[in-house]
């Protein structure tokens, strides 16, 4: 994995578009926008296919659903790859895969052979896609940019997705409308080749082989525990669940609200959709003014308000003039939301777990909206498209509030490794894959400080869990008062020394907390055990082989 070059000098965070000084993150943001217009023009173009192709409001949010279900099912192994294959070839081969699906859909609409099922299992395949590109997308940033620029770069790769938004559909409407499908899907597979080539002049520096390599299945577990035992992750999944769960009404029913309420032609779908891109280009030149006075909850709550009152908006079936200005606003609201909530998520994740972590978050996110989605479109088939849309609003508003008492994390800790743990002393060597792992520290505590010393370690707890055990607990001498054990499990020797760089600066203040409580002469003792297997295979036993 390539060293995380956030650890650039400190200093004051730059502007805006400070980010954009830096040349690989100019030029892959530039391809990123011009994939993404692509991406929307196969968007809509798949959108509005489905319309004509059947009457069905299920059938419609099938589409949306057939886009993020993928990314639900599939985020997390996406991640755990993200996190242990290079990360540059491994988009290159996601981009000629997502190539592939709009050039197969090229060749269909071509052919007048595209239908319902095809449109759907297209999507689906292509909804694979973006699951694998997702978590490694916003992986690579930290390693672009300077670490006080992450904030920014974070809004600008938001921008740049919404930039897209607001040329992309319209493009694609214009070329719908005026060439029909293949041509909005030949301009997708153009699109790939900007953003391929982008990827293969940007030269990644090359991994640092440690020898503790993870693989598959270890890193997919570790990223589990991770995500388990990170408070400040369960509070950024909590809020974005909740808040695309309601919001994604409006997405799932857009298009039949331009076609059937609005009485729109698919260009003028494709002007709604640009307008959404447009609120967001505003929305995310706003937001630095926005931070100023309101924190990442009051962003989340103000996204919420804009979102719901434009949802209310549309159940009224107003002029197409007053439709495309309600599309701004929400395009405003959006990006505010995804924005703030993805820049939470980013700025409570270490390098190491970056892409699981993210994945997770894109997993809630996607799960949210394709089951958002089509819960929404049955409810729509039940009660009418006005009356969802106006339950949606509600919903969104009423939950706003709620979860509002739920605070985000500020996510300014220092997640860089700190290095501050001895190597463990060895008598001989120690296979990597040998385990389980049993860590003991001792510390003497006087008496009065036990109950201020455990308050201490509930947060010292979490930090071993998030960084690979699986097991821990504290525990007092019963014949010396104030010898307090703690001990903790890890999984294999390797794991264990991967727990050694994974501490962060952060982590390592918050145990200086508690060695403050430590009344001995020198340091904590620190022994590890190794599990021994007896030949006939009973349970084994533990001796001490080790101490440091």
């Amino acid at each position: 994995m390539a060293p995380d070059t956030t650890t650039a000098a400190p200093g004051k965070t730059g502007g805006s578009f400070a980010p954009l000084a830096q040349p690989v993150f100019a030029v892959l943001w530039v391809a990123t926008v011009l994939g993404n217009i692509g991406s929307f023009m196969r968007d809509v173009a798949s959108s509005w296919m489905v319309t004509e192709l059947s009457a069905s409001p299920a059938a419609v949010a099938l589409i949306q659903t057939a886009a993020t279900l993928p990314i639900f099912l599939l985020a997390i192994p996406a991640g755990v790859l993200s996190d242990i294959l290079d990360r540059r070839r491994f988009l290159i081969g996601v981009q000629l895969l997502l190539a592939c699906v709009s050039g197969t859909l090229l060749w269909l609409s071509k052919t007048n052979a595209l239908t319902v099922e095809y449109l759907v299992g297209l999507t689906f395949v292509g909804g694979i896609g973006a699951a694998l590109m997702g978590p490694t997308w916003q992986s690579i940033v930290p390693e672009l940019v300077p670490r006080q620029d992450l904030k920014n770069a974070v809004a600008l790769n938001s921008l740049g997705i919404n930039v897209a938004r607001a040329v992309g559909p319209a493009a694609g409407g214009l070329l719908l409308a005026s060439f029909g499908a293949s041509m909005a899907y030949g301009a997708d597979v153009l699109s790939y080749v900007f953003v391929v080539a982008a990827l293969l002049w940007w030269k990644r520096p090359a991994a640092v082989d440690t020898g503790l390599s993870e693989q598959f299945f270890g890193a997919f577990r570790a990223g589990l525990r991770y995500a388990r035992a990170s408070k400040e992750l369960h509070v950024v999944l909590l809020r974005a669940a909740v808040f695309f769960l309601f919001a994604s009404a409006v997405w799932a029913l857009l298009p039949l609200v331009s076609r059937r309420m609005l009485h729109g032609s698919a260009g003028f779908y494709g002007v709604m959709l640009g307008a959404v891109g447009g609120g967001a280009i505003v929305g995310a030149l706003l937001l630095p003014r926005l931070r100023q006075k309101l924190d990442a909850d009051g962003l989340v709550l103000l996204a919420s308000l804009l979102s719901a009152g434009v949802m209310g908006g549309l159940t009224l079936a107003p002029p197409q003039f007053v439709a495309v200005p309600l599309m701004l606003v929400l395009g405003a609201g959006w990006i505010i939301a995804l924005t703030t909530l993805n820049g939470v998520a980013q700025a409570v994740l270490p390098n190491w777990v970056r892409g699981r972590g993210l994945a997770i978050y894109l997993m809630v996110f996607n799960g949210a909206m394709a089951g958002g989605s089509l819960g929404w479109g049955l409810i729509a088939q039940e009660i009418g498209i006005p009356a969802t849309l106006l339950a949606g609003a509600v919903g969104l508003v009423v939950v706003a509030f709620i979860f509002h008492r739920v605070k985000l994390p500020t996510g300014e800790a220092d997640l860089q490794a700190s290095n501050h743990w001895p190597e463990p002393m060895l008598t001989e060597p120690v296979a990597h894959d040998r385990g389980p792992v049993l860590v003991q520290i001792e510390y003497h505590v006087a008496k009065a400080d036990i109950p201020a010393f455990l308050f201490a370690m509930r947060h010292v707890a979490q930090e071993r869990r998030r960084d690979g055990a699986y097991a821990w607990g504290v525990s007092e001498h019963t014949a010396q008062p104030g010898l307090v054990l703690e001990w903790f499990m890890v999984e294999s020797w390797a794991e264990h020394l991967r727990q050694h760089q994974r501490v962060s600066k952060a982590d390592a203040d918050m145990q200086g907390e508690v060695l403050r409580f430590h009344a001995g002469p020198d340091k904590p003792v620190v022994h590890h055990y190794l599990a021994l297997y007896l030949k006939d295979g009973k349970p084994p036993v533990a001796t001490e082989v080790n101490h440091g």
